[in-house]
């Protein structure tokens, strides 16, 4: 499928990044795109929520969360999972289970303010709709998410995934999945340019309070993502991503 197929729905006024970390990203209501080629693009928002209302959602999910930190199993082995987790869906969805653990799933109206940041994620891409949450809270810079794509069955071959954040910044990295051996290239000035590591096959963003990143297309297929650890101890963060359950 062409690339053109991806076009962002419901963005207006937006702009090519040609730079994720340029300082020009802090003007209020930016919403910048990021062509990664081959049909897949992240939409980042740097400011999504007005400060007060994310401060006041960042102590509603804070305290009132029913956080876990799960065992899960990576490599062959046990360990527990480098930051706490919650899990919402509607009723009736396919089970999510990931690295041998199976979250139970909340409902919407047992934490009404989610469906609240739910709606605000509406608002701002129409067209789009999401029926699960997968919620996480980095308490200090050693937690962490580990470089992996989101590309499970469930979600289908094109899945959109909304990140919010709240509270501390974090970066955000993307890096181009690695070629599989044996792969079939329609030219060898193909397979040379895919092989050669660039600037363009790596991307970083600052998600700081009140931001929104939005992966599209064949991100999930293409990319890797991940959330590395910092150096320096810092506050608490809070991530939600919103997703769509297709089967």
């Amino acid at each position: 499928m062409p690339a053109m197929a991806f076009a962002l729905r419901g963005f207006a006024a937006t702009e090519h990044n040609p730079n994720p970390n340029s300082s020009s990203c802090e003007m209020a209501g930016k919403r910048y795109i990021t062509d990664l080629g081959g049909g897949s693009e992240v939409v980042f928002v740097p400011r999504f929520l007005p400060s007060e209302r994310a401060w006041a959602w960042f102590d509603y999910l804070d305290k009132e969360i029913p956080w876990t930190r799960p065992l899960i199993h990576v490599f062959g082995r046990s360990c527990l999972q480098p930051r706490d987790t919650c899990y919402v869906a509607s009723e009736g969805l396919t089970n999510l289970k990931y690295s041998g653990y199976q979250p139970h799933a909340y409902t919407w109206d047992e934490y009404p303010v989610l469906r609240d940041i739910l709606e605000a994620v509406h608002e701002a891409l129409p067209g789009s709709r999401f029926n699960s949450l997968l919620l996480n809270r980095y308490k200090c810079g050693t937690d962490y998410v580990a470089w992996h794509s989101d590309d499970e069955k469930l979600y289908g071959s094109t899945p959109e995934i909304a990140s919010v954040s709240f509270g501390c910044e974090r970066e955000f990295l993307l890096k181009k999945k690695p070629v599989k051996k044996g792969a079939i290239n329609t030219s060898e000035e193909s397979e040379n340019k895919r092989l050669k590591i660039t600037s363009q096959d790596q991307h970083s963003f600052v998600l700081k309070h009140g931001s929104l990143l939005v992966m599209r297309g064949y991100t999930q297929r293409d990319w890797l993502h991940s959330v590395p650890k910092r150096s320096k101890p810092g506050s608490v963060r809070i991530n939600l991503t919103f997703r769509q359950i297709v089967m």
